[in-house]
C-alpha cells in the first residue's frame, strides 16, 4: 500500500504537486532543549533537539504527510538541504571541502565501509552553507581572525609559558595560523593548551578586557563546555560573530566555523561532508583537516539581506541554493519558481497555494514542497516564511 502511494506521488512529482513535509528533530548533544519547541509552540521533550532536516539527503530524508519520505518522491535529486538549527551549546569546529576535494576524498575512501570511523567523506559533494538567525541573538565563530588582532587579544591574557609560546608561533614567518592549528591539535601542546585556556577563563572575568571582553567571555563559555579541549585554543583564533534576527552568514568551502548558540534557518548544498577541528569527542584527522583548510584570515561579512518590502534575499556565490525571507501581513504574495522549492513557516499562520489549484496550510516548523511544474506559488496569511530553491 505504501509502495503504491509513493509511486502515485512520484507520478505527481513529474507533473507538479504540493507536498507537506515534516521531520523528527535530531538529538545531537549540542541541541537546545527549548528553542525548537518554543518556535513550534509545543512542550519541550526534555531531550536536546538540534536540527530538523527538510530535504532528500539519505542521512535523514523529510517525511511526506501522506506517507513515505521525500527521497522516494524525488529520487534524491535535490541540490540543497534546508534545516532548522537550534544550538544550546557550541557545535564542533569544522570545515567543509570544495567539490573537487570532496570528489577526491570520496574516491580515496571508496574501500572503507560507510560506518568506518576512519571515513572523512560521506559523499562526493561540497557543502557551502548559509545560516539566517531566527533568535534575537545568534552567536558563532566564523573564519580566522587576522593575526595582528589575535596578538592584540593575547595582550589581555596573563603571561604564561603557553601564552608566550602561542604569541611566538603566531609571530613566526610563513603560514603561522596553519602551523599553530597543527601544533594545537597535533597533541604536542597539552601543557601549553591548559595554560592558555586557564588564561582565557581568568581574563574573561576581568572588567579591563576592553574591546575583547565579549569575545573572551564567549571563548570562556566554550572552555567550560569542553574543558581541556585543544579546540578552545583554535576558537581563540577565530572571529566571534553575533547575528541579530534576520541577519545571516555565508560559510564557503575551507572556512573554519562553529555555531555557539541560537536558532536559525540553515541551507546548504546536499552534503554531509565535515572535517572537524576541535570541540568534539569525535575523531579529528589533523592532516586531512589541514589539507582542505583555507587559513586566509579576515572578517566574514554579516548578510543583512537585500530587497525592499516584504521579501528579503540573501545572495550567495554558489548555484546550489537560494534563500529568501518573506514577511506576510495578510496580503497574498505571488512567487515564480524555477525548480524544486520549499516554503518553511517560521511564524504566524500561513498557507501556500499553486496555480494548479493545490493548497497547503502550514504550521510553524513545517514545509510545503513544490516542483517547478506548479509554475508559481501564492503565500498568504500573517507571519513569516523562508523560500528555498536552487540558485539562480
Amino acid at each position: 500500500m505504501l509502495r503504491a502511494s509513493l509511486n502515485a506521488a512520484a507520478r505527481l512529482y513529474a507533473g507538479g504537486m504540493l507536498l507537506s513535509l515534516t521531520n523528527t528533530p535530531r538529538d545531537y548533544a549540542w541541541g537546545s532543549d527549548s528553542l525548537l519547541a518554543d518556535l513550534e509552540g509545543r512542550t519541550p521533550t526534555g531531550a536536546p533537539e538540534a536540527e530538523v532536516w527538510f530535504g532528500d539527503h539519505p542521512g535523514d530524508p523529510a517525511d511526506v504527510a501522506d506517507g513515505g519520505t521525500l527521497d522516494q518522491v524525488t529520487g534524491g535529486t535535490l541540490p540543497y538541504l534546508l534545516k532548522l538549527l537550534a544550538a544550546g551549546r557550541p557545535l564542533s569546529i569544522q570545515v567543509h571541502p570544495t567539490i573537487e576535494q570532496a570528489r577526491d576524498g570520496w574516491a580515496r575512501e571508496s574501500a572503507l565501509a560507510s560506518d568506518d570511523p576512519r571515513r572523512n567523506y560521506r559523499d562526493d559533494n561540497h557543502k557551502p552553507e548559509l545560516l539566517v538567525a531566527l533568535s534575537e541573538r545568534f552567536e558563532s565563530l566564523s573564519g580566522l581572525r587576522p593575526v595582528s588582532d589575535t596578538l592584540s587579544l593575547l595582550e589581555t591574557l596573563d603571561d604564561s609559558d603557553g601564552v608566550r609560546e602561542l604569541r611566538a608561533r603566531l609571530s613566526a614567518e610563513g603560514d603561522a595560523l596553519r602551523d599553530v592549528i597543527a601544533w594545537v591539535l597535533g597533541g604536542e601542546a597539552r601543557t601549553e593548551v591548559e595554560e592558555i585556556i586557564a588564561a582565557i577563563v581568568a581574563a574573561s572575568t576581568r572588567a579591563d578586557a576592553g574591546e575583547w571582553g565579549t569575545t573572551l567571555r564567549a571563548i570562556a563559555g566554550v572552555a567550560r563546555t569542553y574543558p581541556g579541549d585543544p579546540g578552545v585554543v583554535v576558537a581563540l583564533l577565530m572571529n566571534h560573530v553575533v547575528l541579530k534576527r534576520g541577519e545571516g552568514v555565508f560559510l564557503r568551502a575551507g572556512l573554519l566555523h562553529a555555531y555557539l548558540s541560537g536558532l536559525g534557518v540553515e541551507i546548504m548544498a546536499a552534503s554531509d561532508n565535515v572535517l572537524r577541528g576541535g570541540l568534539t569527542p569525535k575523531r579529528i584527522d589533523v592532516p586531512e583537516l589541514l589539507s582542505i583548510l583555507d587559513t586566509t584570515p579576515g572578517e566574514v561579512p554579516v548578510l543583512r539581506g537585500e530587497g525592499e518590502g516584504p521579501i528579503t534575499s540573501y545572495p550567495v556565490p554558489v548555484p546550489d541554493f537560494a534563500l529568501e525571507r518573506v514577511v506576510l501581513d495578510g496580503a497574498p504574495i505571488g512567487l515564480e519558481i524555477s525548480g524544486p522549492t520549499m516554503v518553511l513557516a517560521t511564524a504566524g499562520e500561513v498557507a501556500v497555494a499553486s496555480n494548479t489549484g493545490n493548497e497547503v496550510a502550514l504550521q510553524v516548523g513545517t514545509v510545503a514542497f513544490a516542483d517547478s511544474a506548479e509554475g508559481s506559488l501564492t503565500v498568504s496569511g500573517v507571519g513569516e516564511v523562508f523560500i528555498a530553491g536552487p540558485g539562480r
